[in-house]
């Protein structure tokens, strides 16, 4: 374990599970602390919107189960703490040369390809949110194959295959833990200006054309940024829109 792992953070490390974060909601109602929980093989890990997410062997998946300050918006702030603390833990594993970007809801970019994601899950009832568990996935060894991603995403990428680091995905979580608790007590100290800030320092195609899809539709326009809830600006041929969900393609 890493000198620097953060304080009263536990550490769980499976050999397999079905998914890190219906691992670590199973942990929400005993907590009494932030735990994070690894597995070295995921066999049903879950993305976005119900998506399958492929995790070769050697690649990491974490997630961070932990009882938010606050409500739903305070819980879906976390996604841009860990893409914050994604990007310098990567920085770190992949050295100097590489390009990294934050990629808007919440992806990490490697020298222009997807090299992780986030997946915010919450457990509770009613208006109050008991835990939530910030899923994280990198592409540390290998990156899945391009005909797993849907037509005109961005096409993955492994830290190893584009810089010829190997990581290992318990060095990679001594990574990101501290860096996760370094931007979560910027948000608890400071709330969410200087997340957003700092998330916006390093987002992929700022103020370039992007496209915002929602279902069918499909939203073409600049992307200016985003607001106080991290909702996506996009100023587009109907004026400056704000987009709470979408998937962003880049084009024009």
């Amino acid at each position: 374990m890493s000198d620097a792992w953060p304080a009263g953070v536990a550490r769980h490390v499976l050999a397999r599970t079905d998914s890190t974060n219906a691992e670590a909601l199973k942990l929400a109602p005993g907590l009494s602390a932030p735990a994070w929980v690894m597995a070295r093989e995921q066999f049903a890990g879950r993305g976005r919107r119900g998506r399958e997410w492929v995790m070769p062997a050697g690649n990491f998946a974490g997630t961070l189960v932990l009882r938010p300050q606050g409500g739903t918006l305070a819980a879906a702030q976390l996604s841009f703490v860990a893409a914050l603390a994604l990007y310098d833990a990567l920085g770190l594993a992949c050295g100097p040369a590489a390009r990294l970007a934050i990629k808007w809801p919440n992806d990490v970019l490697l020298n222009g390809g997807k090299v992780a994601g986030i997946l915010l899950e919450s457990a509770g009832s009613g208006p109050g949110v008991q835990a939530v568990a910030v899923g994280i996935g990198v592409n540390l060894a290998a990156a899945p194959d391009a005909s797993v991603v849907e037509p005109g995403a961005i096409p993955p990428v492994s830290v190893q295959g584009e810089t010829g680091h190997a990581v290992d995905p318990e060095d990679f979580l001594d990574l990101l833990a501290p860096a996760f608790a370094r931007w979560q007590a910027q948000l608890d100290s400071y709330g969410f200006a200087p997340i957003r800030n700092a998330w916006l320092a390093r987002a992929a195609r700022l103020g370039e054309p992007i496209i915002a899809r929602t279902g069918a539709t499909e939203n073409h326009g600049i992307f200016e940024g985003i607001d106080d809830s991290g909702a996506l600006i996009l100023r587009g041929p109907a004026g400056r829109q704000v987009i709470p969900a979408a998937e962003v393609f880049f084009g024009g």
